[in-house]
């Protein structure tokens, strides 16, 4: 990555707001930005100074894999972000580094094989089925938000954790607090500490042997072993917890996509073996969040696409930027099931990879089968442009899908 650094001067800051965007249209301000880089620099509407943004598949790829960029600074800087709110917890392994990254990873691990999460395979199956038959015996139109993408997930992650049914509709509402601007500071940072106390009162409990493979019981017995502290297992319950509903947004991001391009979701209907693939190029296409995520901090002078990372400057890397890039995705704003070799960073890259990509994975297999196998004539129940998009969220989705079939 240390290719020769440009004597030219420093790009303008760009100021990036925070765009209430509707559908699975692509941010325009992140396009300008990939038009004047590969490496620009932005500010976002919360904290304080500039950061800089890699745009590039390959130059994403090298930050992201490159120990000389840090999350663990992250906490002890007030960086230019997204969110108004920005305390993260003790364990939270987002903003850790290896060592102690390996380390906390480790402990959920298990959950997370492939054995993990086929073991939850057939389980999502049937509370998917479950949901589906209550759907259809109460007839169009329907809310799939309301009615699939939201309570799937929810129950398919809870089940990973350990969480029992009673205590789910706890857990989307803190969920979604936690992930949304809309509401204040405030409201998010308890709802952040509600859930807290949930799963630190959930994990002092007395585990049954039954409960050794979910995350909670996985968590309770590396605190044990003494691998994790109690706080660290509080603060990456929390993390699974959260990212579990991702499925929601990116699901509904995927059905609205394909009831706009009917000639895709038929094409599926009609060649099932071609599923896997669209799963791929589906999650290379939606958007996944607004603006960029979680920054890192450069521990010492880096060259990155010519120019010099200073230091102690923060950088974003920008993974939608990066699966639109046409050096490495012919024609990236075709939505192409055809589309082979597919190597899209839609879960991350390098050690930050998304722990739970198989269950996500998993979980959107199932529901676009579902869409496809079980709602024939699945069409929009309103005018496509009234469908109601979140606001204020950092991770886009539809807040509602109204459909019928």
């Amino acid at each position: 990555m240390d290719e020769p650094t440009t004597t030219a001067a420093l790009p303008p800051v760009r100021h990036w707001p925070a765009l209430d965007l509707f559908g699975t249209e692509f941010d325009p301000v992140l396009a300008e930005l990939m038009r004047e880089g590969p490496i620009t620099r932005i500010k976002l509407p919360n904290g304080e100074g500039w950061a800089w943004l890699v745009t590039r598949y390959d130059d994403v790829r090298a930050v992201t894999n490159d120990p000389r960029f840090s999350r663990k600074l992250v906490v002890e800087n007030d960086v230019t972000r997204l969110a108004p709110h920005f305390i993260p917890v003790d364990g939270a392994v987002g903003f850790e580094d290896p060592p102690d990254h390996t380390r906390l990873r480790r402990a959920v691990a298990p959950a997370f094989t492939t054995r993990g999460v086929e073991r939850l395979r057939e389980r999502s199956r049937e509370l998917l089925e479950e949901l589906v038959d209550e759907v259809l015996a109460d007839g169009p139109p329907a809310d799939f938000t309301e009615r699939l993408l939201g309570p799937f997930p929810l129950a398919v992650v809870c089940e990973l954790m350990g969480v029992p049914p009673i205590d789910r509709p706890r857990m989307h509402e803190w969920t979604n607090l936690i992930l949304s601007s809309a509401h204040g500071v405030e409201r998010s940072q308890r709802a952040k500490e509600d859930m807290c106390s949930y799963f630190a009162d959930l994990l002092s409990q007395p585990r049954d042997g039954d409960d050794e493979e979910s995350v909670v019981g996985l968590l309770g017995a590396a605190v044990a072993n003494g691998e994790i502290t109690a706080s660290e297992a509080v603060g990456l319950a929390l993390l699974i917890q959260i990212g579990g509903e991702a499925v929601t947004n990116n699901c509904g991001n995927m059905l609205f996509l394909l009831l706009t391009h009917p000639e895709h979701l038929a094409r599926l209907r009609a060649e099932p073996e071609v599923r896997p693939r669209a799963i791929d190029e589906l999650l290379r296409y939606i958007p996944h969040r607004s603006a960029v995520g979680l920054s890192r901090i450069a521990v010492e002078d880096v060259t990155v696409a010519g120019v010099r990372i200073r230091a102690g400057e923060p950088v974003y890397v920008s993974y939608l930027a990066a699966n639109r890039d046409p050096d490495v995705f012919p024609s990236p704003e075709t939505l192409d099931f055809d589309r082979s070799p597919n190597p899209h960073v839609a879960f991350g890259y390098g050690p930050h990879f998304c722990v739970g990509a198989m269950l996500a994975r998993m979980e959107s297999e199932l529901l676009v089968d579902a869409f496809l196998d079980r709602f024939p004539g699945l069409r929009f129940a309103v005018p496509v442009e009234e469908v109601p998009f979140r606001r204020g969220a950092l991770i886009r989705g539809p807040k509602s899908l109204p459909v019928a079939w």
